[in-house]
């Protein structure tokens, strides 16, 4: 029987959950762009940029549309 130190065994566990998260959220992604076409995800900076922008107002403290 080969003896395998625990660190080793840890690493590889790390690496393999590491592996699988990415394969689920890969996944994810490619169900709800299939399931919800039309929606488009804000990473886009050119998206971000035409949103309208909040002004904080000095005296109240209120955030507003600018």
């Amino acid at each position: 029987m080969l003896a395998v130190p625990p660190v080793v065994v840890a690493v590889l566990g790390a690496v393999g959950a590491t592996a699988l998260a990415r394969l689920v959220v890969k996944e994810w992604r490619r169900i709800n762009a299939e399931l919800h076409p039309g929606q488009a995800s804000m990473s886009d900076a050119g998206e971000r940029d035409s949103l309208p922008k909040l002004k904080r107002d000095p005296q109240t403290g209120v955030y507003r549309v600018d």
